[in-house]
């Protein structure tokens, strides 16, 4: 088969798809003309590199020694630092107008976000030797803590959970889902950065599991893969279109556990010291230290204590 080599013009196509992108940001809330959006390839840098601070010698540069871990840790960040604020100015900017003075308050406010995140890093990195530590123990394949920061895919989520938690918490849009969703892509874990989770959190397997934004999580809770934590309906406004910012997902309290395939649905409460057995469908709140499982020979869930 011979190959045509011949020429075309590409200009009536480039002309098309031009028209197609401005359609595309004219239909948003926002004027997106002449702005610098964030990068996502940038953004991977960045959360690398504090994964490498977070976790040193883990993830990074592992030659390093007692004696160069300060230069090290404080030679990281000092990298980061001027590429995360680039990147938060560009989110910020993303929503408000184009003008020259708000421009400057974007960068300012830049500064404080990523100075403020920075300081909140030793309190993350406390949290997440918590998470590292419940995956050793309740895992009984685990061989070592440090086979738990290499290899598990909930630690990977959590950890990028925890960053983007932060930035949250600061207001940053976009950029706090960006780095949820670059976690999802690794480990097939879903945790919106809206989240709130306690310590001692473990996802055992982790593919497939989905949290909402508005979950609380408390301590020492286990999930198993498949598990869902969402929203059972989406109140909607006169112009039907769904209300943000409502709470609309589970409370799981401390010393809970959810086994593979579970689904929890709605603003119920999952009650301290509960079993949440594989498969069960749950849009209600249950008590604590409940047991709730789904008997082979049964097609509706057993409750062993009553539900709330």
């Amino acid at each position: 088969m011979t190959r045509d080599t011949t020429d075309y013009d590409l200009s009536p196509i480039v002309e098309e798809l031009c028209t197609h992108s401005h359609a595309l940001t004219r239909t948003g809330a926002f004027n997106r003309e002449a702005q610098l959006l964030p990068s996502r390839k940038v953004l991977l840098e960045v959360v690398e590199g504090l994964r490498g601070v977070l976790f040193p010698r883990y993830f990074g540069e592992s030659k390093v020694s007692e004696e160069t871990l300060r230069f090290h840790l404080g030679a990281t960040l000092d990298h980061v630092r001027p590429i995360l604020e680039e990147q938060v100015e560009h989110c910020l900017e993303f929503v408000r107008h184009d003008a020259p003075d708000e421009r400057a308050e974007c960068r300012a406010r830049a500064h404080d976000v990523v100075r403020e995140l920075f300081q909140r890093l030793p309190a993350v990195r406390a949290v997440l030797a918590t998470d590292v530590q419940a995956a050793f123990d309740g895992d009984p394949a685990a061989t070592s803590p440090d086979e738990a920061i290499f290899c598990y895919p909930g630690i990977t989520a959590v950890t990028c959970q925890r960053l983007a938690h932060e930035l949250y918490k600061l207001e940053v849009p976009l950029l706090p889902r960006m780095i949820t969703e670059y976690a999802h892509t690794l480990t097939g874990i879903d945790i919106h950065p809206g989240a709130q989770i306690g310590e001692r959190f473990f996802i055992d397997h982790g593919t497939g599991v989905v949290i909402g934004e508005t979950c609380i999580i408390g301590d020492n809770v286990c999930l198993y893969q498949g598990v869902t934590l969402g929203a059972k309906s989406f109140p909607k406004d006169e112009n039907s279109n769904p209300i943000k910012g409502i709470d609309r997902h589970p409370i799981v309290e401390d010393d809970v556990t959810i086994y593979g395939g579970a689904t929890i649905l709605g603003r119920v409460t999952i009650g301290k010291g509960s079993v949440i057995g594989g498969n069960v469908w749950l849009t209600r709140s249950i008590r604590p230290r409940t047991k709730v499982v789904l008997p082979q020979a049964r097609g509706e869930a057993f409750v062993e204590g009553a539900g709330i």
